[in-house]
């Protein structure tokens, strides 16, 4: 599975490439560029085969032409080639494409919110986030001060209106109102917790064999890392991946979208990228992880490992950066620091009070 998710990420990455290719050699003419010339009347007298030095076409002085030519022709001195202005000097341009900026900036917007629970980017397009950053610690996770009974999914009333995701959407939708920060791991309050309910928190989700069991169980595996490592940091999100049409061969992008009217994007995956810290004070290595998982029923035994690719293949397939500033001295690879694997817990039974809440 993961395998196959790699290829898919590559084949995107592989025709982005040919794409910008393709672009920039449009972009070249076929003829070569012609020199600047004065056109002058002259009259020559030459021998059939014998060839002008490159003095004489390339001199701006009166040169006499070689023998077995009888007379010297002159050569007339072109005229100065205007002087190319310089950034200083160059003409006021007749337009002024940055006047739009006057009536507003189309975006995108990234509707970036920092909140105690969580940082996340959200996607108006889509109606949900580009990313959700969470952290916790061995002490978070022990803290018992929120009750997710005591929370509510809410609009996220930081979203202009009209780009909101709505509960209306969600509703008899067939798709789960699925946490990207996950309300387990905000126990340590009430606020926190309530904070993960917003709508710009979730993603469609397929339910059952999904969103209530094997996410579930991954969102588990990430806070068992905190027995290992003092610190860990997740960042969760949707993507939208091509499939490859049997039909025609071709690939495709193709998602449902959910809400009346259409409104809310349902991923065909997920992402999370784990960064678990050896030491809380900065400077450490970390061990990345990177997981693809699809927005599918998963079977239980499936292993988890199954679903670890390169940090790269989840950039270039959500257009992110995720550890650009981290050297590659203080990099380690999770799966081969710890056993990346679930443990099979009954969330389903548990959650179906949540469900329709």
């Amino acid at each position: 599975m993961s395998k196959a998710t790699i290829a898919v990420i590559a084949a995107v990455s592989a025709g982005a490439g040919a794409a910008a290719t393709a672009a920039m050699y449009s972009m070249r003419s076929d003829k070569k560029p012609e020199l600047a010339t004065t056109t002058t009347t002259t009259t020559t007298t030459s021998t059939k085969g014998v060839p002008v030095p490159a003095s004489q076409v390339f001199s701006n002085q009166t040169t006499t032409a070689p023998a077995p030519v009888p007379a010297p022709v002159p050569v007339p001195v072109p005229a100065p080639t205007p002087a190319i202005p310089t950034s200083g000097s160059l003409p006021a341009a007749p337009v002024n494409p940055a006047g739009l900026f006057e009536y507003g900036f189309p975006g995108p917007v990234a509707d970036l919110a920092a909140r105690q629970a969580l940082v996340s980017s959200y996607d108006r397009r889509t109606r949900n986030p580009h990313w959700v950053a969470e952290h916790f610690t061995p002490t978070s996770l022990t803290i018992r001060d929120g009750d997710r009974k005591n929370s509510a999914f809410l609009e996220d009333p930081a979203i202009p209106e009209k780009f909101q995701a709505k509960l209306k959407d969600y509703f008899r939708s067939g798709y789960d109102r699925g946490h990207q920060v996950p309300a387990a791991d905000c126990k340590w309050s009430q606020k926190a917790m309530d904070e993960t309910f917003y709508l710009s928190n979730m993603c469609p989700q397929v339910g059952e064999g999904f969103n209530r069991d094997y996410w579930a169980h991954f969102e588990d595996f990430c806070r068992r890392l905190t027995t290992r490592y003092p610190s860990v940091r997740v960042v969760t999100g949707p993507l939208y991946l091509p499939k490859r049409d049997p039909a025609d061969n071709k690939w495709y992008v193709k998602y449902e979208v959910i809400g009346n009217p259409p409104n809310v994007a349902v991923p065909t995956h997920f992402y999370k990228v784990i960064y678990a810290e050896e030491q809380s004070a900065p400077g450490g290595k970390v061990a990345l992880g990177a997981f693809v998982l699809p927005n599918a029923v998963i079977p239980n035994e499936k292993p988890l490992g199954d679903f670890e690719v390169p940090l790269e293949a989840v950039e270039r397939a959500s257009g992110l950066e995720f550890a650009n500033k981290l050297p590659a001295a203080r990099r380690k690879r999770l799966c081969a620091e710890t056993s990346c694997s679930i443990v099979v817990k009954e969330y389903a039974e548990r959650q179906k009070a949540f469900a329709k809440k």
